[in-house]
């Protein structure tokens, strides 16, 4: 099927469905932040969309599925095949479906630095003209950042994050520290949290996207992109990881094991075991939630630690995005779908539920949970990451090297070396290296 097929079909449902609403528009046509307005028949939307949800199965998905219940007392003719896509897989299974032409969703759930690689190999949808690239104002610039790829819009945000530091409020009142604010303070509060209470002061991640705030403290980043140059492996990232090698053998520091640190990590902070990680929002709600930790009232959030350079997480989130394959007759269904979902409202009951952060402005005025208002620091902290297409594919090599840096203490300028060359022989290849 033509994409301009496509793009007739939304662009003549938008007009109909605005009709419909006798002059209300839906959610991102002009108001924003305003659930969305149904047809003044929206029993008349008809359709069956297939939905690849990439969240957690066990502690988002179960909200995804409440959502898609209201969703249809409102449409109840149209009918959302629900499917939960495990993270690690979608990205790779999107694309082999989608490059078949057959067995690709009509939406999926993708992660920020999918959209620009997929919307380049031509497996999205170009959205402008229709309802869903309205209103973008409403969305946090990095969030809205995230959908763009040379100058058409390809996806509609769901939900916004960052890293920043969790920590147990009560373990660091017991050692007499406050959360720390740079690296070495961090190094400092393990030690004590550890000499005084008995349980372990810090845990780090030994995974390539939670290097990037040590990366990003002492000035240095992945790559270059203005000047197409790959710097994983330049001075300031070596001296960040040399950072995150330091404190790892720090008194206090958790070693990681080689398998499944995710998750160990999760589980002695969630038993209130250990003080101080550094964590992103999805896990906000299963933390207040664990029997061990002591609730929402315990749990302390604040941006990263600063290296010597400045401080900050990386941005991260997800947006919802059409196969470009996707048949003309859903075009108004997967247009009532994705506006619902996106919707204030939608993203606030996501916030409230899930703690994963809005990405719209105005659905932080209906949200009520004020763990969600505590990551607005660490947010206006995040660092732009590279909207490139191939930066989905820059943490595989980074995550191998993680595993030898923060585990086995390979050393960094050699293990970054290395991480360089993949970049340049699989990655970025017009890209110059160091």
């Amino acid at each position: 099927m033509r994409r301009s097929q496509l793009a007739t079909a939304l662009i003549a449902t938008s007009v109909v469905a605005l009709a419909a609403c006798g002059g209300n528009q839906p959610s991102g046509t002009g108001d924003a932040g305003t659930q969305q307005t149904p047809t003044a028949n929206p029993s008349a939307v008809t359709g069956s969309l297939t939905w690849w949800d990439t969240s957690d199965a066990t502690n988002e998905a179960p909200v995804f599925k409440e959502l898609i219940a209201d969703f249809n007392k409102q449409y109840p003719n149209v009918k959302i095949n629900y499917q939960s896509v495990p993270f690690g897989e979608a990205q790779n299974k999107f694309k082999t479906a989608a490059a078949a032409k057959s067995g690709a969703p009509d939406i999926l759930r993708a992660e920020v630095a999918w959209v620009p690689e997929f919307a380049s190999l031509g497996y999205l949808y170009k959205l402008d003209g229709t309802p869903l690239a309205a209103g973008q104002d409403d969305f946090l610039p990095a969030a809205h950042g995230s959908t763009q790829f040379n100058g058409g819009t390809y996806g509609v945000p769901q939900v916004t994050d960052t890293l920043g530091l969790m920590y147990n409020k009560k373990l660091l009142a017991d050692a007499g520290v406050q959360p720390p604010t740079t690296w070495d303070e961090m190094k400092t509060a393990a030690e004590a949290i550890k000499s005084k209470t008995g349980k372990d002061g810090a845990y780090l991640n030994p995974a390539g996207y939670y290097l990037l705030p040590f990366i990003y403290g002492e000035g240095g980043d992945l790559l270059d992109t203005e000047a197409k140059k790959i710097t994983v492996n330049a001075a300031p990232s070596v001296a960040g990881i040399t950072k995150a090698q330091e404190l790892q053998g720090s008194p206090g520091f958790v070693k990681a094991p080689a398998t499944e640190a995710y998750k160990a990590m999760m589980d002695s902070f969630n038993a209130g075991k250990v003080g101080m990680i550094v964590q992103g929002p999805w896990e906000t709600a299963a933390v207040t939630k664990a029997t061990g930790f002591g609730g929402a009232d315990n749990l302390g959030i604040a941006p990263v630690p600063a290296g010597s350079a400045k401080q900050g997480g990386p941005v991260g989130g997800h947006d919802y995005v059409v196969w470009s394959g996707m048949s003309e007759d859903k075009a108004q269904a997967a247009i009532a779908f994705i506006e619902f979902m996106s919707s204030a409202e939608s993203q606030a009951k996501i916030s409230d539920e899930l703690g994963l952060l809005p990405a719209r402005k105005s659905a932080y005025d209906k949200v009520t949970t004020p763990l969600v208002k505590q990551w607005q620091t660490p947010m206006e902290k995040a660092v732009q990451r590279a909207w490139i297409p191939e930066g989905g594919q820059l943490f595989a090599p980074l995550d191998q090297a993680a595993t030898s840096l923060m585990i086995k203490k390979a050393d960094p300028k050699a293990t970054l070396d290395g991480v360089a060359q993949k970049y340049k022989t699989e990655v970025v290849k017009d890209y110059a290296t160091e």
